[in-house]
């Protein structure tokens, strides 16, 4: 459980400014108790079966919201992915993107990863969340289990700053090469920038509104 400030997360003011001074209580989902419900436990045997160091790379399995998240430690990452892909019983032959997130108040766990997957064959979706100190946020890449993610792990590594270890070209992608910062981590200055046009400039958020 954790204290979250300012609008993001809060619904129902208006305020999309992020100055809100609104506060929040933010609860972590724990571990699931068995049975998960649906196919969520075949998926959990399978993958155990499949991969021999399942509990030494599975941190926790939430069920949360009808969803199934495995928790992966990053080390196990791409064995893990590789299992679920070509694992007869899984085959999530599809990685939908990755996304990234920033928990500031996580120490040693700042930067998370999500993987939405999609099993074509047997019509199953499941997730994968990885996190990464912020110190330190490398991760493999996943590009050569679903080459279809190449550009979803350079958004993530433009927008948060997480590095994907093996990418074959991790350059920016929405960003200029040369910017500084990651524009969607939470300690990025919000709206900082001013908009020019022509004959006149309109001053960033941060200076043009304040709700505190």
């Amino acid at each position: 459980m954790s204290q979250e400030n300012g609008s993001f997360g809060v619904s129902g003011t208006g305020d999309t400014s992020g100055y809100g001074g609104l506060v929040r209580i933010k609860h972590s989902a724990g571990s699931s108790e068995r049975p998960f419900g649906g196919y969520f436990d075949e998926v959990a045997d399978d993958l155990e079966r499949a991969f021999p160091e399942f509990n030494d790379a599975i941190e926790k399995i939430v069920v949360d919201r009808n969803e199934l998240t495995l928790y992966v430690k990053r080390e196990h990452l791409f064995e893990v992915a590789k299992k679920l892909r070509d694992t007869e019983s899984l085959r999530f032959e599809m990685c939908m993107g990755v996304d990234g997130v920033h928990y500031p108040e996580e120490d040693g766990r700042e930067l998370h990863a999500v993987y939405a997957l999609l099993s074509l064959t047997h019509n199953r979706r499941i997730r994968l969340e990885v996190a990464v100190p912020d110190s330190d946020p490398h991760l493999p890449s996943l590009v050569e289990v679903w080459g279809g993610i190449n550009w979803h792990e350079r958004e993530t590594f433009d927008m948060f700053g997480i590095i994907f270890d093996g990418h074959p070209g991790l350059t920016r992608i929405l960003m200029p090469d040369d910017w500084q910062g990651h524009p969607q981590r939470k300690d990025y200055p919000l709206g900082g920038i001013p908009v020019e046009y022509k004959g006149a400039t309109t001053p960033p958020p941060s200076e043009r509104r304040s709700y505190r």
